[in-house]
């Protein structure tokens, strides 16, 4: 018996009308990056897991996959692993390409990424991010150039969302004035799970991680502040008081909000204390964009990171970047019924086939309409007229270019709109003229 297709669970298949959407995304977030001036690069898929190891965290490097040797080095343990993210990959091109790149660098990234997780509705094992990064600059004009994007590209995408931001240092403040800065990693991992699991389950694992009921105390009312961004702050500017890097982590965030103010971005951008964003490279200002009319989680997300390239011997480099998850994109645009009317993947004329002496005549007239980029396909094969019409209204093809005897003999071609069921009759020499 024939084993049953399938794929792994996790991944999808994309068909034709899938991959218009998808190309929709690609193509609006694309325009938007080469906008601000960010140029495209590629990595491999896999990366050597020296490079991946230790970058993500504890439960990060659990969900790398590794992949096995063959030949020669099969029994040895695995060298190397698919990509987590875009951004680790980034900062190790960064440092090999160093000598071929001016700084500050600005470069855009659209590929997929691999994570062993366990699959659920908007989670899935491969996906694709679309980061855009610039490296080599502290300036929070980077930040604010961030959120711009963020804003006009789900602008042109009609997609409603929320931007919160926060800043590690924050959160490294807290962690120091709570009495447990070497507890930081540990904090913002369980605080980073807080819309998941809830208040009380995230007090749990702090507990959990060794942290005294007096130090969860003074975290707690920080996750659950409220308040205009002024308020927050001045509240923030009390509890932090004692720690420099909280007060510095508190004039980032002030400043950057004064930008963005200045810069009168459109969209809802909130100070969300209790974001941590849980990838252990992050030290200045993390982002989460949250749908506002579909329940799905983030969306996009990034932050600054002032070290990464150290890992690999380019100490000092600080770089800031965002990743939009074109995945759970697609599924907010097609669960708000968002995609564009009309979009099309398809030819905009299909010319039957009714013979040999038929399709040697019409292929000049398709050639002639190529040349214009109008879209064409020829019916490969010469079939009832009913069969290349139901071929063309599956495909969602806009005309049906009708070539027979009559028409050669006349010089014409009947166009039949297989929208409105108009039909009416060109010159050959007209038809690449018309509107398309």
């Amino acid at each position: 018996m024939a084993q049953k297709p399938s794929i792994p669970k996790g991944t999808r298949d994309f068909g034709t009308a899938e991959m218009v959407g998808r190309n929709y995304i690609f193509d609006t977030v694309k325009s938007v990056f080469v906008k601000y001036g960010y140029q495209g690069i590629e990595t491999p898929a896999m990366e050597n897991l020296s490079t991946l190891m230790g970058k993500y965290g504890e439960e990060g490097d659990k969900l790398l996959f590794r992949i096995q040797n063959s030949g020669e080095k099969a029994d040895l343990p695995p060298e190397k692993g698919l990509r987590y993210d875009l951004t680790v990959p980034f900062a190790r091109y960064v440092v090999q390409h160093q000598g071929e790149i001016s700084f500050p660098f600005k470069r855009y990234q659209i590929q997929p990424v691999w994570r062993a997780d366990r699959p659920q509705k908007g989670r899935y094992r491969e996906f694709y991010q679309c980061d855009v990064d610039a490296i080599g600059s502290r300036s929070l004009l980077n930040e604010l150039e961030l959120v711009q994007i963020v804003d006009e590209v789900f602008g042109k995408l009609g997609i409603r969302v929320c931007l919160k931001i926060n800043n590690r240092k924050i959160l490294a403040g807290l962690a120091e004035v709570c009495g447990a800065p070497d507890k930081l990693i540990d904090i913002t991992v369980a605080i980073d799970k807080i819309d998941k699991i809830g208040l009380d389950a995230v007090k749990e694992e702090l507990a959990e991680k060794g942290l005294s009921a007096a130090e969860v105390a003074v975290i707690e009312p920080v996750l659950t502040l409220s308040g205009t961004t002024v308020e927050k702050l001045a509240r923030m500017e009390q509890v932090l008081a004692a720690s420099e890097i909280g007060r510095k982590g508190l004039e980032e965030v002030s400043t950057l909000f004064g930008l963005i103010d200045r810069a009168a971005v459109g969209i809802d951008v909130e100070l969300d204390l209790s974001l941590a964003r849980g990838l252990n490279y992050y030290t200045g200002a993390i982002f989460e964009v949250k749908a506002l009319d579909f329940q799905i989680g983030s969306i996009c997300g990034g932050g600054r990171y002032d070290d990464l390239t150290g890992i690999f011997g380019l100490p000092g480099m600080s770089g800031v970047g965002i990743s939009f998850g074109a995945d759970r994109i697609y599924d907010v645009l097609a669960g708000l019924n968002l995609f564009p009317q009309g979009m099309e993947g398809s030819a905009d004329i299909l010319f039957t086939n009714m013979g040999e002496a038929e399709v040697a005549w019409l292929l000049p007239v398709a050639a002639s309409l190529r040349a214009r980029g109008i879209r064409c396909e020829v019916y490969p094969e010469a079939a009832k007229l009913r069969k290349q019409f139901e071929y063309a209204d599956c495909k969602g093809i806009r005309y049906l270019a009708i070539v027979g005897g009559d028409e050669m003999a006349a010089g014409t071609v009947t166009l039949k709109n297989l929208a409105t069921g108009e039909q009416r009759t060109e010159s050959a020499q007209k038809i690449s003229d018309l509107t398309w």
